[in-house]
């Protein structure tokens, strides 16, 4: 590029977006990030780290300055919480982006939404982007998604090119949320499979995720393809989750999950704690809640042909290479570790 590209990554020091920033940064972009808090990572990289709350107008109005491209990466992701909480962040945070965009002058905003959009507790096999919302939401996290991507999507026009990307599952190197979940319960002798463990799940490897953002970014344009709509992405590989959840622990050097409980005692055993940590006022999160329960049970799997047509998606990092590589990076992360004297997984 003559002209660097300059792109402001909401919570680009997160898992999805540092990967999103390390494609851009090696791809001659000019980055800034947008989070909570300090990364000296990127600022290694030459981003700039701009600091602030999705909830503040001003705080993003400022950070998205002298930007072509915001790659809206950053949500409150939970099972559990206040309401008030994911309205904040979720919803009034994409307002306020969508604000900063318009008064800035920015032309194209690549939205992060989820596939749980359109979870209505049933099963999702080869789910397309024909699959509508659900008329009542299972919790508040899909819930302020939908509502998010609702008004990213209508948002699309002449003067601001939108699109929302609908990764599913995200796994890989720098993982702070699915597998450190995963290794936490099943160290505590929590971790249980609901029913068989034989439904179908999509996930995505983080590289595949990253490199789709990015995609969606240079080819967005208003009248283009992609204007104004969302795609499902993961690596198009549905696997039995009893099998990815053990690839996963065995990366990780943990043992398989090999107990398991019914469907119908896990959804029960949810309604009891959600009720229980209501009653008695418990902000954390319950050890099992209904939405997680059913999250486990069902078939999810998406039809990515569309990202495949209008964004060139291709997910080229398969499952096996991208089980090497995390294991590579779990190997490493023990190392530094037990050189600094302690021990982490």
């Amino acid at each position: 590029m003559s002209t660097p590209l300059r792109a402001v990554v909401t919570g680009g020091g997160g898992f999805l977006g540092s990967r999103i920033v390390s494609i851009l940064v090696h791809e001659g972009w000019r980055v800034s990030s947008f989070s909570r808090h300090a990364y000296p990572e990127l600022e290694a990289q030459g981003v700039r780290c701009k600091l602030g709350d999705l909830a503040d107008a001003t705080a993003v109005r400022e950070a998205l300055r002298e930007s072509d491209v915001v790659f809206h990466v950053a949500s409150k992701v939970a099972l559990w919480g206040d309401y008030a909480d994911f309205q904040a962040a979720n919803v009034m945070g994409t307002r306020n982006v969508l604000e900063a965009c318009r008064r800035n002058g920015i032309g194209k905003l690549v939205y992060t939404s989820t596939p749980s959009v359109v979870f209505d507790a049933r099963d999702l096999r080869q789910a397309n982007e024909d699959t509508p919302f659900p008329k009542k939401f299972l919790a508040h996290y899909p819930r302020t998604k939908a509502e998010a991507e609702r008004l990213v999507l209508a948002a699309n026009g002449p003067d601001l090119a939108t699109v929302a990307l609908r990764p599913h599952s995200i796994w890989g190197p720098g993982d702070n949320q699915l597998f450190p979940r995963l290794a936490k319960m099943q160290l505590s002798g929590m971790l249980r499979l609901v029913g068989s463990g034989d439904n179908l799940i999509d996930t995505t490897f983080v590289d595949n995720a990253a490199r789709a953002h990015v995609e969606a970014a240079e080819r967005l344009e208003f009248g283009g393809a992609a204007a104004g709509k969302a795609y499902f992405i993961s690596q198009g590989d549905p696997r039995p989750l009893r099998i990815m959840v053990n690839d996963l622990l065995r990366a990780g050097g943990l043992p398989p999950v090999q107990k398991s409980i019914p469907f119908s005692l896990a959804y029960f055993a949810g309604c009891c704690f959600e009720a229980a940590y209501r009653l008695f006022g418990v902000a954390a999160e319950p050890p099992l809640t209904r939405y997680a329960a059913l999250l486990w049970a069902r078939d999810h799997y998406f039809d990515i042909s569309a990202a495949r047509r209008d964004l060139g998606y291709n997910p080229a990092i398969g499952i096996e290479e991208g089980m090497r590589r995390f294991q590579a990076s779990l190997c490493a992360d023990r190392d530094v570790a037990v050189a600094a004297g302690g021990a982490r997984i």
